[in-house]
């Protein structure tokens, strides 16, 4: 899907989004270093943050000649770009000390994550710019963010390995479709979706804070989860009575 569909944009877009793709690592890498100043980081957790970042950028360039029919990146991308930064330095937290400032940073960066949500769409309409690569790039940063924090969640003992199942359903969703297309049918704008990723997120990043131990973290992140369960059964049902 991806070997077919991705390429590179034509100019002035690939110049514009490049660039702004470019800056973001550089803060990145300055961010990361800072965040080792102050906290008990390994010497890769520069490097595993960027790498993160960098691949979500390589793949996301590849849509937007496709996805996004303006000249120009636009404010809307750049601050979703901000937020993949923030995310790419929760998912370098993955593997590094299990101590609680290490947690506390990840609750912190997430919720500025979450905060930052909702701008890059009033951005978007405001400019003129909506376009579905706008929507998709959010929303798989969105999903990578809930991803790391479930990796965290389950790394710091804050609940089960079956936590990891808020981060895979989705992916395991986009994965069923190569076996039953009519999962890949385009499902209608639900405010239930929407509340439901935020529940997700806001649920996680509550189970890491080292003021709410086991087990009411695992009642927290339990609880995020049944309703995102929930949340998919609703669309695959929607879907599933649809099909051809």
């Amino acid at each position: 899907m991806i070997a077919t569909n991705w390429r590179l944009p034509d100019a002035p877009l690939r110049a514009s989004a490049v660039t702004t793709k470019l800056v973001g690592l550089a803060a990145l890498v300055c961010l990361a270093q800072i965040a080792r100043s102050g906290l008990p980081l390994g010497a890769s957790y520069a490097l595993k943050a960027s790498v993160s970042f960098a691949a979500m950028m390589a793949i996301s360039i590849g849509f937007l000649q496709r996805h996004h029919p303006f000249e120009r990146f636009g404010p809307a991308n750049q601050i979703t770009t901000a937020r993949a930064i923030l995310v790419a330095l929760i998912v370098g937290l993955i593997g590094e000390p299990h101590v609680p400032a290490v947690a506390v940073s990840a609750a912190a960066a997430s919720l500025l994550v979450t905060m930052m949500d909702g701008v890059d769409g009033w951005l978007a309409r405001r400019h003129r710019i909506v376009s579905d690569f706008g929507a998709r790039f959010d929303m798989e940063i969105d999903a990578l963010l809930i991803l790391a924090l479930a990796v965290l969640a389950w790394q710091f003992e804050k609940a089960g390995a079956w936590v990891l199942l808020s981060g895979l359903l989705r992916y395991a969703f986009v994965a069923a479709g190569s076996i039953a297309p009519w999962l890949n049918a385009p499902l209608p704008a639900s405010v239930r979706r929407q509340a439901v990723c935020v529940l997700q997120i806001l649920g996680l990043t509550l189970a890491l804070l080292p003021a709410i131990p086991p087990p009411l973290s695992n009642a927290v992140a339990g609880s995020a989860l049944a309703a995102l369960i929930y949340s998919f059964l609703v669309d695959t049902l929607w879907l599933w009575r649809r099909a051809p």
